[in-house]
C-alpha cells in the first residue's frame, strides 16, 4: 500500500483572470461562472455545472463573469500538492486526507453528482473506493459509525468507501452534491455502491446521478 493525500480547494477567480498548475491527477468542477482549460495541446470550455479531469499541466481562463472552482487532487503523500500561478487567482483549502492505495489493477478518477428529492435517502452502503464530497446545495444529515454530522453548502465529507454510510436530505430543499472518488479501474463505467441491507437493494432510489469523469489515471 502507498500512501497519497486526496485533497479538495475551493478556487475563485476573477474575470478573464488566467492562471497555472502543474502536472498531477486533478479534477475541476465548474460550480460558478465559465473558464477555457488548456492541457496537453487541447483546449476545452467549460459552463456551470461541467467538469474538467486529467493529470497534464493546466492553464484556466476566466470568463467575463469570473468563475468559482471545486479542484480535487490527488497526489503521493511525499509530494507537494500543485499551487496555482498567475495573478487574480485566489484558493482556500476546503478538505484533505489521508488515503492508501495499493491495487495492482490500478484506479480511476470518478467525478459526478447526486440530486436528492425532497427528504431522501440514501439507503445504508459502502463504495468500492475512498472519496471526498462538497454539498452545492440543500442540506444532508451523514451517518457513519453511529455518529450523525448535518452538511450545510459549501461544506465537504470524506468518506472511506467501505465504512457504511446512511444519508437523509433535507425535507424543505433540493439537495445536490458533487464528489470525487477514486476507484478500481474495473469499475469504470458501472456503479461503484453495494447497500448493506438487503431489504435495502429492493426500495426505490428516488436520487439521481451524472457523471461528468470517469478517467484512467497514473500514480
Amino acid at each position: 500500500m502507498t500512501a497519497f493525500t486526496l485533497s479538495l480547494h475551493t478556487d475563485r477567480l476573477t474575470p478573464k483572470a488566467e492562471g497555472r498548475l502543474p502536472a498531477g491527477n486533478r479534477v475541476l468542477y465548474i460550480r460558478e461562472g465559465d473558464v477555457i482549460a488548456r492541457a496537453g495541446g487541447q483546449a476545452a470550455g467549460l459552463a456551470a455545472n461541467s467538469a474538467w479531469q486529467g493529470r497534464d499541466a493546466l492553464a484556466v481562463t476566466a470568463g467575463a463573469a469570473g468563475a468559482t472552482l471545486l479542484r480535487w487532487e490527488l497526489a503521493a503523500a511525499s509530494i507537494a500538492r500543485g499551487a496555482w500561478t498567475g495573478a487574480g487567482v485566489a484558493s482556500s483549502p476546503t478538505l484533505a486526507q489521508a488515503v492508501e492505495l495499493g491495487d495492482a489493477g490500478g484506479y480511476l478518477m470518478r467525478c459526478d453528482r447526486v440530486d436528492f428529492p425532497l427528504g431522501g435517502i440514501a439507503y445504508t452502503h459502502v463504495h468500492r473506493g475512498p472519496g471526498i464530497r462538497c454539498l452545492l446545495a440543500g442540506g444532508i444529515r451523514v451517518e457513519v459509525g453511529g455518529k450523525a454530522h448535518d452538511i450545510a453548502p459549501g461544506e465537504a465529507w470524506f468518506e472511506a468507501g467501505p465504512e457504511p454510510v446512511l444519508a437523509y436530505a433535507s425535507k424543505n430543499e433540493l439537495t445536490a452534491f458533487v464528489r470525487v472518488m477514486i476507484l478500481p479501474r474495473e469499475v469504470r463505467g458501472k456503479s461503484s455502491i453495494r447497500y448493506v441491507r438487503p431489504e435495502d437493494a429492493d426500495k426505490p432510489k428516488l436520487q439521481t446521478y451524472r457523471i461528468f469523469a470517469d478517467e484512467l489515471m497514473d500514480l
